[in-house]
């Protein structure tokens, strides 16, 4: 039995049934991290002591017989900017290169609680602003499946982690695509809740109007078990959402059938790639083989997304990321002469260019006599966007999109050129802005054998649509 590739059930199944226990898992796990993962990248902390106490205690509950939990022993990694209670937090930068915090995030809380052994943290964009996972102040993650091309960004290594078999599921983080595209481009199934499905407590804020925490799985009953962990309200985060949790797995054996799915226009025009064009188009006609009926729809605003998107996060991560200042927690900057030489140079040598040039972007979007120019402006915009999806989703049950315009890129070819990089998202961000559930799913590959991702987008609080869609299509094709 090759412990790495197993589900999540089929984990469950082997410690319940004694074909294996938690501990073997944790150990086989982490050996292949120390095989693997020096040339892929995807973990910054390893967190031993933690992780084979649990095992430690669900081998107890299984020598006893008991029914497991539902992530009972299984190995899983967390995003570097999920706060985890006595072990190394970074985001990806070196300004919280110290940083250990005293509390967990109550979903990496909720996945301990079920039983979920958690390996360690995952590489990311720093603060989670990239799309290809260059920015990280450690080092870069590269692409299990192609070692010279990017895992996608900002969730590089929770991608990265699941298609190396180094983790079972992990936990990442979308702003404006981080689950969806780094889940494209390593050929693994990533899913963005609705904003509010999910707690933010824990999480490093980017953007707070558009930060979302979501599950990764090698299929999509794996991500439909870690949802519904981690789903629900919860009294930390007041943006948490009091709406029922639906059984996601039961919900996946559902029919699809009769389900109306939409293709937006917009989403398959210039600038897709002609391989990944072929995919989705061939994926959309094996949805509806499955009995859906394939309608077209328009959301005509979304060619205004990304400058849309890129004010309203630029603005917020300003003023989030103004707390990093050398005072409270993580690096100080030693050579000061007085408080405020300290800021200015706490933040100039803790933070790398991408970070600064977002609050610089989001500064002067804020300023006065440039608010209602541009952060008003841009919050209307949003508005328009979300009444697209509303109309839209008056005629269909979901809508499929390619999840990239591309397959994964090599490391390098878009450092220098921030928009080329920014236009990795363009399918993506306009779930966020809206704050829809999303999914991508692996429809394909290019000539290279490079993977290729399906989106599907529901409404609010419908993530048992997608999922559901999803599965069917994962399981026929």
């Amino acid at each position: 039995m090759d412990l790495n590739s197993l589900t999540i059930d089929a984990a469950r199944s082997a410690m319940q049934d004694r074909k294996t226990t938690a501990v073997d898992l944790a150990e086989a796990f982490y050996a292949k991290i120390e095989k693997d993962d020096p040339q892929i990248g995807a973990y910054l902390t390893l967190s031993k002591d933690r992780a084979f106490s649990k095992a430690a205690e669900i081998d107890a509950l299984a020598a006893k017989g008991e029914k497991l939990p539902p992530l009972g022993g299984v190995p899983v990694g967390i995003k570097d900017v999920l706060v985890t209670r006595g072990v190394r937090t970074t985001a990806g930068s070196k300004i919280l290169g110290n940083y250990v915090p005293p509390y967990d995030c109550t979903a990496v809380a909720r996945m301990e609680a079920a039983g979920a052994v958690v390996l360690g943290k995952l590489n990311c964009d720093e603060f989670a602003m990239g799309s290809s996972n260059e920015n990280s102040a450690w080092k870069p993650v590269h692409n299990p499946r192609d070692l010279s091309r990017v895992p996608g960004g900002s969730s590089g290594g929770s991608a990265a982690a699941v298609a190396a078999d180094t983790a079972v599921v992990t936990l990442g983080s979308d702003t404006g695509g981080s689950i969806r595209q780094p889940a494209s481009f390593c050929g693994v199934v990533g899913l963005k809740p609705t904003y509010g499905r999910v707690s933010r407590y824990g999480l490093i804020a980017f953007a707070s109007s558009l930060d979302h925490i979501g599950p990764f799985g090698k299929t999509v009953k794996d991500t439909a078990t870690v949802l519904r962990t981690i789903a629900g309200r919860d009294p930390m985060d007041s943006t948490s959402a009091e709406v029922p949790v639906p059984d996601y797995v039961a919900e996946l054996e559902k029919p699809v059938r009769g389900l109306k799915i939409g293709v937006a226009k917009e989403y398959l025009g210039e600038g897709l790639d002609p391989e990944v064009r072929k995919s989705v188009e061939a994926a959309i006609q094996k949805i509806a083989s499955l009995g859906c009926e394939i309608v077209e729809v328009s959301l005509p605003n979304s060619e205004y997304a990304i400058p849309t998107y890129y004010i309203i996060a630029t603005g917020e991560a300003s003023s989030n990321l103004a707390r990093f200042d050398g005072v409270r927690y993580g690096y100080r900057a030693a050579d000061a002469r007085n408080l405020s030489q300290m800021y200015r140079r706490t933040r100039d040598q803790g933070f790398g260019p991408e970070v600064k040039r977002r609050i610089m972007l989001g500064t002067y979007a804020l300023s006065a006599g440039y608010y209602d120019a541009y952060y008003l402006k841009a919050q209307k915009v949003r508005a328009l966007l979300t009444h697209d999806f509303d109309e839209a989703f008056k005629k269909v049950d979901a809508i499929v999109t390619p999840t990239s315009p591309t397959a994964a890129f090599k490391l390098g070819d878009k450092v220098d050129d921030p928009l080329a990089m920014y236009l990795a998202d363009i399918y993506t961000v306009t779930a966020n802005i809206a704050g829809i559930p999303g999914i991508s799913v692996p429809c394909g590959e290019t000539k290279e054998k490079l993977p290729i991702g399906l989106q599907i987008l529901g409404k609010h609080f419908d993530e048992a649509t997608i999922l559901r869609v999803a599965h069917e299509y994962e399981s026929r094709r």
